[in-house]
């Protein structure tokens, strides 16, 4: 019975892909360049980190993780906005 209420917790694939493109979405709200390179490319790293996870437990885990990453990450987003400096990055001006 433990096994049947464990795997209603693992995330499907959709859900899975939605976590990775909320952390991409939130990732692009940051003003500041560093921040927002930062956070994509740890975004790619954890993900490709997981993706041979089998155990439903670790599954389950990792995905608890990303969504508390993600949570964390939207309010940075808003924190950083509220107080991000008037001058843009140089990489900011190249694109």
């Amino acid at each position: 019975m433990a096994s049947a209420g464990l795997s209603a917790n693992i995330p499907s694939r959709a859900q899975l892909l939605c976590l990775f493109r909320s952390l991409l979405r939130t990732a692009r709200q940051f003003p500041d360049y560093n921040i927002r390179e930062y956070t994509k490319r740890r975004t790619i790293d954890a993900f490709r980190h997981n993706q041979n996870l089998t155990d439903q437990a670790s599954i389950a885990s990792a995905y608890s993780e990303g969504k508390t990453q993600l949570e964390i990450a939207k309010r940075q987003a808003i924190v950083q906005s509220l107080y991000a400096p008037v001058v843009k990055s140089v990489m900011d001006l190249k694109q």
